[in-house]
């Protein structure tokens, strides 16, 4: 059965033709200690690396040919000072929490994983590159990747720095469509 965020992205968001990434979840679990959410899961084995909209790239575990597969090469990102401190405020004071970015847009956004609890209850953050000034750069989203996908697509959030079309037409272009 298809999770629910998933089946709603693929009515928003046909797949590629060349079908998903095959991903060895339990290996890479036992290799590195990362369980991953359900819903990414099904992204990767549906989509597979790639870009929606020639905007937002996906990353994906390592796959033989892609390079969208570096998500476990990615590692602790380096933020300013400053930067944790705005995202700690937008936590309400709760201790920052281990990120791990999944995607990148052609803006140099980059939307990470906040790796608290068990993963399918990972939030997904944006910071964002461009913004107005006073303007906080991070956006904390209360769903995974996913839904942060389908939100941003339908224009129910606007975390990056560019939007995307609502008005429909959205396209995923595999690696292997590159």
């Amino acid at each position: 059965m298809s999770h629910p965020d998933v089946a709603r992205l693929r009515e928003l968001l046909p797949p590629p033709g060349s079908g998903g990434d095959t991903v060895d979840w339990e290996q890479i679990e036992r290799t590195t200690g990362l369980a991953f959410p359900a819903d990414y899961r099904e992204l990767v084995e549906l989509y597979g690396g790639g870009e929606i909209d020639e905007y937002l790239s996906v990353s994906t575990p390592p796959v033989a040919g892609s390079p969208y597969g570096d998500l476990l090469n990615r590692g602790e990102p380096a933020l300013s000072d400053r930067d944790r401190q705005e995202l700690g405020f937008l936590l309400q004071g709760e201790a920052l929490p281990p990120l791990l970015p999944f995607a990148d847009s052609a803006s140099s956004d980059v939307a990470f994983w906040l790796r608290e609890g068990a993963p399918d209850d990972w939030r997904a953050a944006v910071f964002r590159r461009q913004t107005p000034h006073g303007t906080s750069r991070w956006t904390v989203f209360d769903g995974g990747a996913a839904a942060l996908c389908v939100a941003a697509l339908t224009g129910d959030v606007h975390p990056f720095s560019e939007g995307f079309s609502t008005g429909g037409g959205h396209e995923f272009v595999s690696w292997r469509g590159l």
